[in-house]
């Protein structure tokens, strides 16, 4: 199948807008089947370390990712979104991902370990 056309690219913004955004990286500690939501997900607990600490995520990552397989994964995630009821859950942080060949997500994590907390920059 070929690759989806990439989306154009979005307006200009400064680097205080991106600033605004806080991009943290974080531990997985739990990861479990999310059968309520409407579309296939995972629900997640992410440790962000001291200061954010754990937080609940929502994922669509089903085609890629085995819930017992992400536990100790590191993963990349908006953690200032105003949290987000999903059907019964409440998802607080947005895990972060890009889309393969199929429209899939892959998700956006670092290349080595890094301390649960760091923010993207």
């Amino acid at each position: 199948m070929a690759a989806p056309s990439p989306e154009p690219v979005a307006e200009q913004v400064s680097y205080e807008d991106f600033r605004r955004i806080d991009i943290r990286v974080g531990t997985v500690v739990e990861a479990e089947p999310f059968p309520e939501a409407r579309k296939p997900a995972l629900k997640l607990v992410i440790d962000f370390g001291p200061g954010i600490g754990r937080k609940r995520s929502s994922a669509q990552i089903t085609r890629h990712y085995d819930p017992a397989a992400l536990v100790g994964r590191q993963v990349c995630a908006v953690v200032n979104f105003k949290p987000r009821q999903i059907g019964p859950f409440m998802s607080e942080v947005l895990t972060l991902g890009f889309p393969d060949a199929d429209g899939e997500v892959v998700l956006g994590v670092p290349t080595l370990p890094v301390p649960d907390g760091g923010r993207l920059f």
